[in-house]
């Protein structure tokens, strides 16, 4: 018969266990839906004294009750009773801005730190929140906030706060990075890649925030906070659909030895911050390049540490709970080491432009007919800028025919009014793609 041995009896013995969770930071949980759920399940399992759920508050949450949640643990619909018990720490994942903001700052007000997933709060309200945690001697963590699992922004606040970063660059967004790995992969249209990360759960029935580039240029924005001390609003960052993006412009993409991701990048240089969100061309072999399918990639850029970079996945519940629950052990051990002193945040606030200098692609779909590289190279020559190459597949539709120049590096402001002019010309299908070719 297989005897227990003694060192293992210990860890089973009663008095041991109740001693533990008495000395446990008690947690209450806001929003038990998937990331929810998974937290909750990392927290009853761990059992390491260290962390004890005490509260979940979820609307109906009758029909939430999992068995494995211990009996002890109180299940209510409403925030006033967690602002009432004895929680240390909250978590926040319902998302949203309302009513999550005022549950945040209503926990911070009455001293019990927050730790939160919810992007869109940080994104907007992040500084104040900080401060507002600073003030009532409490913290307020959000390293699942961008790129789920992985620990980019832990990362930033202790691994790399002895650089002076300058620079952050990234793909944020797994549902665009699906979507244009797949066109890449398989040469299928933009509707069809979108279609299929429907179908797998990758991207929303209105995929709108993904597409269009709110997602990723909020998670940039808390990036910046995190990483380059500054205040930007999401909306001060400019952000580019990747919806004209197809299966042909990786083909020219790949004559130029280059494919194409969502980049979010943000560049300080004093008094600017350069930031932008939108579809690049990037190296086919640079880390960009080979990021595939859902994953993320962060790269960060210092005075003293030069270049590092951060991979995974960057949604999903099992990983998002994870960094949730990191945060929470960064709390715990933060609030037994005793009270923090109360330092105003430190953040500049700096012009935001999008005016980066870069090469740049554009993609054009015309009515073929004489003359049309001439009218275009008269333009582009009249706002002074140099063309690099032009690049014409064959069997093509005369009809509706793509085709490629690539302009030597100039400034955002430079080429904008030269597309206004092109876009207006006769035998344009469509408005030019334009892509910037990131180096």
């Amino acid at each position: 018969m297989h005897k227990t041995p003694p060192e293992q009896a210990l860890d089973t013995d009663p008095a041991p266990v109740s001693r533990d969770r008495s000395l446990a930071r008690r947690v209450a949980l806001v929003g038990f839906g998937t990331v929810g759920r998974a937290v909750a399940k990392i927290l009853c399992e761990r059992g390491d004294g260290v962390l004890r759920l005490t509260h979940i508050c979820n609307r109906n949450f009758e029909r939430k009750k999992q068995p494995w949640v211990p009996s002890d643990v109180i299940w209510t619909e409403d925030f006033q009773t967690i602002l009432n018990s004895g929680a240390d720490i909250v978590i926040e994942l319902i998302g949203g801005l309302h009513p999550a903001e005022d549950l945040v700052r209503c926990a911070l007000t009455a001293g019990k730190s927050v730790v939160t997933a919810n992007k869109q709060l940080i994104a907007r309200h992040g500084p104040d929140l900080l401060q507002l945690a600073s003030s009532n001697g409490c913290q307020l963590e959000f390293g699942a906030s961008v790129a789920g699992g992985v620990p980019v922004l832990p990362a930033l606040r202790t691994g790399l706060s002895g650089d002076r970063l300058h620079g952050i660059a990234g793909i944020l967004n797994g549902t665009c990075n699906y979507i244009l790995s797949r066109i890449e992969s398989a040469r299928i249209p933009f509707s069809e890649a979108l279609e299929e990360a429907q179908a797998r759960g990758y991207a929303e029935a209105d995929a709108s925030e993904d597409l269009d580039g709110g997602d990723a240029r909020a998670k940039l924005s808390i990036l910046a906070l995190a990483g380059l001390h500054v205040r930007v609003s999401p909306g001060d960052i400019r952000a580019r659909t990747v919806r004209p993006v197809d299966a042909v412009d990786f083909d020219y993409a790949a004559e130029l030895g280059c494919t194409i991701r969502q980049i979010s990048r943000a560049d300080l240089k004093q008094p600017t911050l350069f930031a932008d969100v939108g579809p690049s061309l990037v190296p086919a072999s640079s880390p960009f390049g080979r990021v595939q399918r859902n994953l993320n990639l962060v790269l960060t850029s210092g005075e003293y540490g030069g270049d590092m970079a951060f991979l995974g996945a960057g949604a999903g519940g099992d990983p998002t709970a994870v960094a949730v629950v990191s945060d929470l052990m960064f709390v715990a051990e933060s609030i037994s080491a005793g009270p923090r002193p109360h330092r105003p945040l430190q953040l500049a606030s700096p012009k935001v432009s999008c005016d980066f200098e870069t090469p740049w692609y554009l993609r054009f779909l015309v009515k073929d007919q004489p003359g049309i590289i001439a009218h275009l190279a008269a333009i582009l020559s009249a706002h002074q800028l140099n063309i690099d190459a032009v690049l014409q597949k064959p069997g093509f539709d005369k009809g509706a025919l793509p085709f490629v120049i690539t302009l030597e590096p100039c400034r955002d402001a430079q080429l904008h009014p030269a597309l206004q002019e092109m876009s207006a010309l006769t035998f344009a299908l469509k408005p030019c793609l334009c892509l910037p070719i990131l180096r």
